[in-house]
């Protein structure tokens, strides 16, 4: 299911306090950036997840926050680099930007 307008107007309005962004309709879902580098995703179920590396990692394991995880075919599972953030962030720009 591909994302709504109103969805990626949500999102735009939630991070713009970062500056000026762009989005990329991807797989569905979107590719949020800012000054040309991806930062967070929203997947067409709707879930936002910020892009992770270095201490943010630890910073978001440390949080709670839970990681963006899929099953392979031959069953192993593999862990992508984003974090869904928690509904209190996705109500408070301000918040989610810091």
């Amino acid at each position: 299911m591909a994302l709504s307008d109103e969805e990626i107007g949500f999102v735009t309005d939630l991070f713009s306090d970062l500056g000026p962004l762009t989005t990329r309709k991807m797989f569905g879902g979107l590719g949020i950036y800012l000054d040309g580098s991806i930062f967070a995703l929203m997947r067409s179920d709707g879930a936002l997840l910020l892009k992770g590396a270095g201490d943010m990692i630890d910073i978001y394991d440390n949080a709670g926050w839970d990681r963006w995880t899929y099953q392979r075919k031959n069953g192993a599972q593999s862990a992508m680099p984003y974090w869904e953030i928690p509904d209190e962030l996705r109500d408070d720009p301000s918040a989610a930007c810091d």
